[in-house]
């Protein structure tokens, strides 16, 4: 399944709204100015649910699907979206909006809050929710034994590691994840089967030298 703009989700919020904002037609805008508004406005939950929930479940509607992960994005950044509200959002929503969440996670929770939602991701057959759990948020906060398993998961489940973020930095030099790699290459040759060419690409990257140290930049992640 083609996911178009995918890589527009995890920009800065006012870089993403500038891309989005070129790409919607006129009523999309309009409503996605309103959804922001709102959101800002009313940031909490009013009711039995908050106006900007609402908004969630509408953006597929109103801005297509191929916009619609950035307009929830956006519209979670305007909530100013914390862990609890995130937490629920992702526990009580459809696939679509929990992707939304993951997306967010990066700029809305400073520390490792939100990793039982990246775990709970990956622990799922959802190729769309396993990419998305794989972002900038996984690359700062997974530990290393969970995230050699979901680089694994991707080559199981057909995810490019593409959409790994920080690959080639959390792989270098990497001399477990190699091992897990090439016995992995040797079940799939015993099988029969073909070993994933995105293998070959991480198993190199391990026999690379890791990056020294650099400073630390305000989201906790080393530049």
């Amino acid at each position: 399944m083609t996911q178009p703009h995918a890589t527009h989700a995890h920009l800065p919020p006012a870089d993403l709204r500038a891309a989005l904002t070129a790409e919607l037609g006129g009523a999309a805008r309009a409503w996605l100015d309103q959804a922001l508004d709102e959101a800002a406005a009313h940031p909490g939950t009013h009711g039995p649910i908050s106006v900007w929930e609402l908004r969630l479940a509408e953006a597929g509607r109103r801005c297509g699907p191929a916009h619609a992960d950035a307009a929830r994005v956006l519209v979670l950044h305007a909530a100013r979206a914390g862990t609890d509200a995130l937490t629920r959002v992702y526990s009580q929503g459809t696939a679509d909006e929990r992707r939304a969440v993951l997306h967010a996670l990066p700029h809305l929770v400073p520390g490792p809050d939100g990793l039982p939602l990246v775990e709970d991701a990956l622990r799922t057959n959802d190729t769309r929710l396993v990419a998305a759990a794989l972002g900038p948020y996984a690359a700062r906060h997974l530990d290393a034994h969970q995230w050699r398993h979901a680089v694994l998961k991707c080559l199981f489940t057909g995810v490019p590691v593409d959409r790994v973020a920080d690959l080639d930095r959390r792989a270098a030099g990497d001399a477990e994840l190699a091992r897990m790699l090439v016995d992995y290459a040797a079940e799939r040759t015993a099988a029969g089967r073909p070993v994933p060419e995105d293998l070959h690409r991480v198993l190199a990257l391990t026999e690379s030298e890791p990056p020294a140290p650099g400073p630390v930049d305000p989201h906790g992640k080393e530049s």
